[in-house]
């Protein structure tokens, strides 16, 4: 399992009606992309869930580095860098993923959280407790699905779930899920990826 997310922030006075009509437009063509997990259409608003800036940042689960090249090299990432540039496109290895108490739900939130490996860590005591971190949020009420993982070259955890609801119980960056394509994600593995 591989995670991927670039993040898009947008002015301040930006009309996010476009990112919305951007991803009705086109957000069914990777519902049957080989290789994919999922891929969720991510927006934020400035002063909206704490926000402090307009941003689309979609985040993507992929069961195969194939589907993931496919996509980024085989053309389909390209149109989004023809309409706003090249984003750092962020990778992380997968730590952990599992279904969630309402994995039947559609997605209407996510959250996302950022934490740092620090200097000097045991790291299999600190990848366990973000395994069990992802097992604990996905139980919670409302949670459509939880992940963990690790970018090894700066040294920061991701942890990333789903929520029916616009009350997550997770701590984080809350984003409003604008589309969800799925075509994979009975495939991705449950649990702890080593």
């Amino acid at each position: 399992m591989h995670a991927l997310q670039y993040e898009l922030t947008l002015p301040a006075d930006y009309d996010m009606g476009i990112v919305r009509r951007r991803v009705a437009r086109v957000g069914h063509l990777l519902d049957d992309w080989d290789g994919l997990g999922f891929k969720t259409y991510l927006l934020r608003e400035r002063g909206v869930h704490g926000s402090p800036v307009n941003q689309y940042a979609p985040f993507y689960l992929w069961h195969t580095m194939a589907g993931m090249n496919r996509f980024l090299w085989g053309g389909a990432f390209q149109g989004l860098v023809d309409d706003f540039g090249r984003p750092e496109a962020r990778q992380w290895s997968g730590l952990a993923y599992e279904e969630g108490s309402a994995a039947g739900s559609p997605a209407a939130f996510a959250v996302r959280r950022h934490e740092p490996v620090p200097d000097g860590a045991a790291l299999a005591g600190l990848m366990d407790e973000a395994v069990r971190e992802t097992g604990q949020v996905a139980r919670e009420d409302g949670a459509v699905l939880a992940a963990a993982a690790v970018d090894t070259r700066h040294w920061e955890l991701v942890h990333f779930s789903l929520w029916e609801h616009d009350t997550p119980k997770a701590e984080g960056d809350v984003f409003e899920v604008l589309h969800m394509s799925a075509p994979g994600r009975g495939l991705l593995p449950r649990g702890r990826q080593w």
